[in-house]
């Protein structure tokens, strides 16, 4: 069996939302952004969907506000990790 590639995790999709936010491609490079992801993903539960329309119909306002909540710790705490190891 072949996963399909419709199926994604819908945190990827509300992390990349918050870097856009921040502006954080003007402020880091390529390689300092792929590194950000795979920690702030680390650190956050999974959501598989298929469609984005399945989310939108069927997430609760109030568990969206957690999930983009989680993702806001997930990237300040990364952010931090981040800056702190890359310059050692």
């Amino acid at each position: 069996m072949k996963i399909s590639d419709d199926i994604h995790n819908y945190y990827e999709k509300l992390v990349i939302e918050h870097f856009e936010a921040l502006k954080l491609d003007s402020k880091y490079d390529a390689n300092f952004i792929a590194d950000l992801t795979c920690v702030v993903l680390n650190q956050l539960p999974t959501r598989y969907i298929r469609h984005e329309v399945d989310m939108a119909f069927y997430l609760p306002a109030s568990e969206r506000f957690e999930m983009e909540s989680k993702v806001k710790v997930a990237v300040s705490k990364s952010l931090e990790f981040m800056k702190l190891h890359n310059e050692e």
